[in-house]
């Protein structure tokens, strides 16, 4: 059984997911490939430091500096949180309507999304 702890950093991980898919081509060719190894391929700090041959510090700072730049996107773009709108948009659509046409009408919307 998971922890509200867990449930958090799952949460956190997950947005922090959302913001790369969105905003990650924004990033330098090796901080995406920091911050790929650290959000998706769950390497260590270490690890992450001894393939790029930098110091852990200077990992965690420039994982912490791409937070920061993923984030300040997010914050002037919006584009996470108009997407997540509009999908909840389209499942309410989906939950209130019985007619077969639209529900394949918007899972074609949510699939091009």
């Amino acid at each position: 059984m998971s922890t509200e702890n867990e449930v958090l950093e799952l949460e956190k991980l997950e947005y922090k997911a959302k913001l790369y898919d969105f905003y990650g081509e924004l990033l330098t060719q090796h901080q995406k490939k920091v911050y790929e190894d650290a959000i998706f391929n769950d390497l260590s700090l270490s690890e992450i430091a001894d393939e790029q041959g930098i110091s852990r510090q200077g990992v965690h700072d420039l994982i912490k500096r791409c937070d920061k730049i993923l984030k300040d996107y997010e914050n002037k773009l919006h584009l996470v949180e108009r997407f997540a709108k509009i999908m909840h948009k389209i499942q309410e659509i989906n939950m209130l309507t019985d007619d077969e046409e639209i529900k394949k009408l918007s899972n074609e919307i949510i699939e091009e999304l």
